[in-house]
């Protein structure tokens, strides 16, 4: 997996990481409701607008069998991060080991999420964080049709560098392509030394459609 893009650009993406087949199959639990423990209304919460599940333990397998595949080489790379940033915390090579240190602190709920966007939707700027645990990377992965399924609804990274503007960048997705990125920061190579930058990811308005989206997250929630 080359996750070069994800210190160029902020995130990379992973074409084809699934098939039409796939994608339906994953739109289809959206109507089976014990598949999922909670449903999140955005515009309640000013989130945006639009509706989000998260799955409940234990995870359909499609779901668990992508969390637990993308993860070590994902782990590799955030413990460089932490290398480079010289903060604690390694993070362990099986998803089980890091699940099981989320269990030992309180955090035992899924995270893995499925998102519904349809005419007029958005979803707002923001950072999927639960607590002190976090795993610094994500994963999303487009399970509809870009102008068949829905049109709009671009998936929208930004970037706040300190004492600079801040940079936007739009993420192109096909049906079944995935694109990871940071929950909350990431390091970047300035003149002089590292820093952090804060990223916040969201979903532009849909113009037309519907827009289903799996959401990846690796650690649980409290």
């Amino acid at each position: 997996m080359d996750l070069t893009d994800l210190d160029r650009h902020g995130a990379v993406r992973l074409p084809a990481l699934l098939s039409p087949d796939q994608c339906a199959a994953l739109i289809a639990l959206w109507d089976n409701p014990a598949a999922f423990r909670k449903e999140v209304v955005m515009a309640r919460h000013g989130f945006g607008s639009g509706r989000y599940r998260y799955f409940a333990y234990p995870l359909p397998d499609p779901v668990a069998m992508l969390r637990e595949r993308l993860y070590p080489a994902l782990a590799r790379h955030a413990n460089g991060w932490a290398e480079t940033l010289g903060t604690d915390g390694i993070y362990p090579a099986r998803h089980a080991d890091y699940l099981a240190r989320c269990a030992l602190a309180g955090r035992d709920k899924a995270t893995p999420l499925l998102l519904r966007y349809e005419t007029g939707d958005w979803n707002a700027l923001h950072q999927d964080v639960y607590g002190p645990h976090i795993f610094p990377l994500q994963v999303a992965i487009l399970l509809s049709r870009p102008e068949h399924d829905f049109t709009g609804g671009a998936f929208v990274l930004t970037e706040q560098r300190p004492r600079m503007q801040s940079r936007a960048e739009v993420v192109p997705l096909m049906q079944g392509d995935a694109v990871i990125f940071p929950v909350r920061d990431r390091p970047v190579m300035g003149t002089r030394a590292v820093y952090r930058v804060q990223m916040r990811h969201g979903v532009s308005r849909l113009l037309s459609g519907v827009r289903h989206t799996l959401g990846i997250i690796f650690h649980d929630a409290p």
